[in-house]
């Protein structure tokens, strides 16, 4: 019987197993306790806001179920075994809402709790007092209606950003709302204008919100100090009518003294007083002004209030009035014998004295009367008044002056008859007359010149001196006056009256004498620099009076003083030492005949020969005052006998002056070349060097470097540089010298590469050879040697591509001026020998024997001549010379003549052998 099909099975075992869990789960279900749940189950929410609330229960079919609050519901939302409910502006500190199912006639409860929080939104800071005083406490208060809860608020005072207090209010109930918190702060100086706040936080991060802090707007406190005494008042005790006078109000201790107000008076009146402030001291000060209705005692108040408080201060002052006297002349202008009465009064309180005298009451004025004369003209009248003034005298004068008119008068005081004055300074020329009205006074020349000004401040010259006429005029008449000026200057000694140069002549008799110009008349004396004789008078002239004077000229205004230079001159004269007999003139020294002559003026001196060959010839001289005529220059220059001509304007002499000539060493390339040849072998010499001079020069020669080794014939060695120095009494000349040696060549060496070579190579023949000058290289080759190369200079034989005919004697030759040397060298071209063989015994024997005789004629011939078909020993392979068959001996390395050749000594014959291949 066929099974059950896959499919069947498996839907078999999934029966079986909803089954098994079917049974579980009523098993489980019947197991679980029942409940009800709410969430959140704790919540906080700020005041007014909302809250989505959750209540489920596990009961499989509740039978019905709800929420229960006092809170705004706005919206429900079922299901089986739950339902949701929003719950809106909430505001209750704290609330429980409860969550219930009915199951199985059971009722499922679940309770939560709702708690609302307020930001601290408004925080009050308690307004501050208008002013505090340092030193005493006030009161900050702070209050924050509403936020809560209270247990999570944190209240701060500040003072600035300065925590003063701070208090956390953890414990209060969760249901408190809102907090206060006072503190008790003693005022400061540094509090003044500082501001106070309080700071409020609400921390709910606990509850997993934030912290929400706020602070009051801040409050400014001013405190201030005021001292206990009142202030100081500087002030007068009488202040007269239409007078000012300063009032000081002074106070130390205030603060803030810049924000202290001041009030100060004078009875009714206000005054306005300026304030300045050091530190904590105020100073008011204010001008007070009085008037004739404030006559009498006032009360001078000075309040200085800050912060609501005042200090005061009251001085008495008195007010009164004291015009001036009044002091009257009948007649301020009186004729002189006129009547004049003088009164004088001062109010009716006043007692007045004139002149000494009193009235006889005050309030009555007090006269006097004068019968007036000229000496009362400008007389002086005073007054005095006295007045009581609250048990003060106080007083005033009055004076007045009198005119008195008369005719005027020049007295000897005011205008004297004699002025002297110093020249230069600005003076006021015076000449004041006596009389009322004031004369006019005019001074003048008599003969119409010049005017003095005066009264005026002008400069004394002396073009014022003279006689003057003073006028005095007014309306009471006139008088006349002679006064003579005397302007007075220094001393001055000018070219004219005393010259700066004076020329005596030797012999002749003169004096030193200066004039000098100046008021009073000076003193004038000279005396020698240096020196301090007086000239006086006339004296015989000699050369020793030439020399600087000094002149001084003194009077009362000054001195004077100027240097006089005193030439004394005479004729010619010649001395051996400035112009000698013999001179030596030495050729190319540029030196110049010095022939110095004494005399003043300086002489002119012109010296020229006699005889000979000097005849006529000027000489040139250092001195710069020589002769008109042209003269030769230095270097040509005439030896010989020379007359020598001094002349001045006081007369002239002659001196005979012999000259000769000599000149220092000269060297030059005719008579010492610089470069001298010598030839090696011949005898040993000097070298070829003289010099022109007078005296003859003596010439040594010396080699640079390593001396000369001294040797009877010359030597290579001998080449080098030498130095030749001629000398005598008038200086040296060298010059440098350049030694060669020549020889005659020899050839060296001569050598050929490579030793062997096959047919068709290469090979080289160097030749070398020693001569100086350098030898010229020339070669002589084998005949019909073809295909040859050469060096630039020949030292070089090249073959490439050896046949028979390059083989033979080849020759190299040196040649110079001095000679000729030659060598030579053999050059054979050969093969390898060809053997043969050759059937037959006859035959071959004869032919061999033939073959080798004729091989051996071929080999000796071509060895002799130096010939060689090298074409021809390819191809036949014939045999040449080896190993110096055939060469000629020769003797090497003894001189020869030119056009000879020579062979090694020693048989240094070469042979290339040329092979077949």
């Amino acid at each position: 019987m066929p099974g059950p099909s896959p499919g069947l099975r498996r839907a078999v075992l999934g029966l079986w197993a909803a089954l098994g869990l079917g049974i579980l789960g009523i098993s489980a279900v019947a197991l679980e306790p029942l409940w009800a749940d709410l969430q959140p189950r704790v919540a906080l929410v700020e005041r007014g806001g909302s809250l989505w609330l959750n209540c489920s229960t596990n009961c499989p079919r509740p039978e019905r179920g709800g929420l229960e609050t006092s809170l705004r519901r706005n919206g429900t939302q079922r299901g089986l075994r739950w339902l949701a409910r929003q719950l809106v502006d909430i505001r209750e500190p704290e609330t429980q809402p409860v969550c219930f199912f009915r199951c199985a006639r059971r009722t499922l409860q679940a309770r939560g709790l709702i708690r609302t929080f307020q930001r601290p939104d408004r925080v009050e800071l308690m307004p501050l007092p208008p002013w505090q005083p340092v030193g005493e406490n006030f009161t900050l208060s702070c209050r924050v209606p509403g936020a809560g809860p209270r247990a999570s608020l944190t209240l701060t005072l500040l003072r600035g950003t300065q925590e003063l207090i701070r208090r956390s209010f953890v414990g209060e109930p969760p249901r408190a709302r809102g907090a206060m918190l006072t503190a008790t702060v003693l005022a400061r100086r540094e509090d003044h204008r500082v501001n106070f706040s309080c700071l409020a936080e609400l921390d709910l991060r606990p509850h997993g919100l934030g912290l929400f802090a706020n602070s009051s707007a801040p409050r400014q406190l001013r405190t201030f100090a005021m001292p206990l005494f009142p202030p100081s008042l500087i002030a007068p005790r009488f202040l007269e009518v239409g007078s000012e006078r300063p009032v000081t109000c002074t106070l130390d201790g205030l603060f803030p003294a810049p924000e202290a107000g001041v009030y100060l008076s004078l009875g009714d009146q206000r005054l306005h007083p300026n304030v300045t402030l050091d530190g904590d001291s105020l100073v008011a000060t204010a001008t007070a002004r009085a008037s004739a209705e404030q006559e009498g005692t006032k009360q001078l108040v000075c309040i200085v209030t800050l912060g609501g408080k005042s200090r005061e201060t009251q001085e008495n002052l008195t007010v009164y009035s004291f015009p001036a006297p009044l002091l009257t002349l009948s007649e301020p202008e009186a004729p002189e014998g006129k009547m004049v009465t003088i009164s004088c009064w001062a109010g009716a309180r006043a007692l007045v004295t004139l002149e000494g005298i009193p009235a006889a009451v005050p309030g009555q004025p007090a006269e006097l009367q004068l019968n007036v004369t000229k000496n009362d003209d400008k007389r002086g009248f005073f007054c005095d008044a006295a007045l009581d003034v609250d048990g003060e005298t106080l007083r005033k004068n009055q004076s007045s002056e009198l005119r008195v008119l008369y005719a005027p008068r020049l007295d000897d005081l005011d205008c004297p008859r004699s002025w002297t004055w110093p020249e230069g300074p600005e003076q006021t020329l015076h000449c004041e007359a006596r009389g009322n009205p004031e004369p006019s006074v005019h001074c003048a020349r008599p003969d119409g010149g010049a005017v003095l000004a005066l009264g005026l401040l002008g400069p004394v010259t002396r073009s014022l001196a003279g006689t003057y006429r003073c006028t005095a005029v007014n309306g009471q008449g006139q008088a006349v006056k002679d006064v003579t000026l005397t302007v007075e200057y220094a001393p001055a000694l000018d070219s004219v009256g005393c010259p700066e140069q004076i020329t005596w002549l030797e012999g002749t008799e003169a004096s030193l004498s200066c004039v000098a110009h100046g008021v009073p008349p000076p003193n004038v004396s000279c005396v020698r620099s240096g020196k301090e004789e007086l000239m006086e008078g006339p004296l015989q002239v000699a050369r020793e009076h030439a020399g600087t004077y000094r002149c001084e000229a003194i009077n009362a205004r000054g001195s004077a003083a100027k240097n006089v230079a005193v030439t004394v001159e005479y004729g010619p004269s010649f001395e051996e030492l400035g112009c000698p007999s013999n001179w030596t003139w030495v050729e190319g020294s540029g030196k110049l005949f010095s022939c110095e002559v004494d005399g003043k003026p300086e002489p002119r001196v012109e010296c020229v020969g006699s005889e000979g060959a000097s005849e006529g010839v000027v000489l040139p001289l250092v001195s710069s005052n020589s002769g008109p005529r042209n003269s030769m220059t230095p270097g040509n220059l005439s030896p010989g006998i020379y007359l020598c001509n001094a002349t001045n304007r006081h007369g002239s002499t002659v001196k005979t002056v012999v000259v000769s000539a000599e000149s220092p060493p000269q060297m030059d390339e005719y008579s010492c070349p610089s470069h001298q040849t010598w030839l090696e072998g011949a005898e040993a010499t000097t070298l070829a060097c003289s010099a022109r001079g007078r005296p003859s020069p003596r010439v040594r020669c010396s080699r640079e470097g390593a001396a000369r080794l001294e040797r009877l014939q010359v030597s290579r060695e001998d080449a080098g540089t030498y130095r030749c120095v001629a000398t005598n009494a008038h200086g040296t000349d060298s010059r440098t010298v350049t030694v060669g040696v020549e020889y005659r060549p020899v050839v060296a060496e001569l050598a050929a590469s490579p030793t062997s070579v096959r047919p068709g190579g290469n090979f080289t023949l160097t030749c070398r050879a020693e001569a100086w000058p350098p030898a010229q290289i020339s070669w002589r080759v084998p005949p019909g040697a073809l295909n040859l190369g050469f060096s630039s200079n020949n030292s070089t034989l090249s073959v490439a591509g050896a046949m028979g005919s390059h083989g033979g004697e080849y020759e190299c030759a040196a040649t110079n001026a001095h000679g000729r040397h030659a060598r030579r060298i053999t050059v054979r071209v050969a093969g390898p020998w060809l053997w043969v063989a050759v059937g037959g015994a006859a035959g071959g024997a004869a032919l061999l024997a033939a073959g080798a005789g004729l091989a051996f004629y071929v080999q000796s011939t071509a060895c002799k001549k130096g010939e060689y078909n090298v074409q021809e020993a390819e191809s036949s392979g014939e045999a040449v010379c080896l190993n110096g068959a055939g060469g000629t001996p020769g003797a090497e390395g003894g001189a020869e003549t030119p056009g000879t050749a020579e062979s090694p000594a020693d048989g240094e014959v070469f042979a290339i052998q040329l092979t077949s291949s």
